[in-house]
């Protein structure tokens, strides 16, 4: 049951209107990997540099979260970002970004995680997540994330990429920029087209709208009184997600992809509520499932 993540793993320094976190962890595959072990075990394939503090890495003390394909290189530096919500909470401004680490040779898989069933491609280079969908031959549900710059920069990689896996992950914006549809319901069912089982469209406070073949779902993001830090939200949302679909045997039927996606979105309201990883780090998985119902139960009329 367990589920492989690869994706990036970074220091972050963050502000916004509650105030500034400089060099804590942050990372696509930080976020979903600590959400998604709620869940099921995750086994984590990233890569960092020598300058990282271990301190950083003791993130997943006491979690199911294999660590054994985490490269720390030698000569390198870490993935760093600065990012702004000051202006707007929905968005970060990208005060300055290093990819370091990033921007050299992907990470190895370790052999023993070859077998893995449940494979998420957090965001990173297109290319470098056909190679890792090729290598995974045991995989049975592959989901992958991107962003605007590789559907600027990287299109024709990203395209050869979405007829390989069975769902994509990406906002709004991303979207609209993949397939010059202003509606969303258009862009997604563009999407699929493409390749993808199913696709999901984050759209930040406005919740989420997943389309399949065989069914649309809107679904609206959870009431959260406490908004500290955005960043990782679309992350942990992936991440909870991916840990239910884990736990259903991979399962993408309409109804299983439903609950899925609402514990993403409970997952994703406690990681917004502090700084960094904090707000996952004080939560139990006895209070996602409380949130879970009573975000059921509000959805009900």
């Amino acid at each position: 049951m367990s589920l492989l993540v690869t994706g990036s793993i970074g220091i972050d320094t963050v502000e916004t209107p509650f105030g500034k976190r400089p060099d804590v962890i942050g990372g696509s595959a930080i976020y979903f990997s600590y959400a998604s072990s709620f869940f099921t075990p995750v086994r984590l394939v990233g890569v960092v540099g020598e300058d990282c503090p271990k301190s950083l890495l003791d993130v997943f003390q006491g979690r199911e979260v294999d660590t054994t394909g985490l490269e720390i290189r030698k000569g390198s530096k870490t993935f760093r970002w600065h990012g702004s919500y000051l202006k707007d909470m929905n968005e970060a401004e990208t005060v300055e970004v290093d990819l370091n680490v990033l921007a050299e040779r992907a990470p190895k898989v370790p052999e023993k995680f070859f077998d893995s069933r449940y494979v998420f491609l957090a965001n990173t280079h297109p290319a470098l997540q056909q190679q890792m969908a090729c290598s995974l031959k045991s995989a049975k549900l592959i989901v992958a994330d991107t962003m605007n710059l590789w559907i600027q920069t990287q299109r024709d990689e990203l395209c050869k990429l979405l007829p390989m896996i069975h769902g994509l992950v990406l906002n709004d914006g991303e979207a609209r920029l993949l397939t010059e549809k202003k509606n969303l319901i258009e862009a997604a069912r563009d999407v699929l087209k493409m390749g993808p089982k199913f696709v999901v469209i984050k759209k930040g406070e406005h919740g989420c709208l997943m389309c399949s073949a065989r069914d649309t779902f809107v679904l609206p993001a959870f009431p959260a009184d406490k908004v500290v830090d955005p960043t990782g939200a679309g992350d942990s949302f992936a991440g909870g997600m991916m840990g239910y679909l884990a736990t259903q045997g991979g399962s993408i039927s309409p109804a299983t992809i439903k609950r899925a996606l609402a514990f993403g979105t409970v997952v994703a309201s406690f990681t917004i509520s502090d700084f960094s990883l904090g707000g996952m780090q004080s939560t139990t998985r006895e209070q996602i499932d409380e949130r879970w119902l009573e975000f059921k139960n509000a959805m009900s009329f």
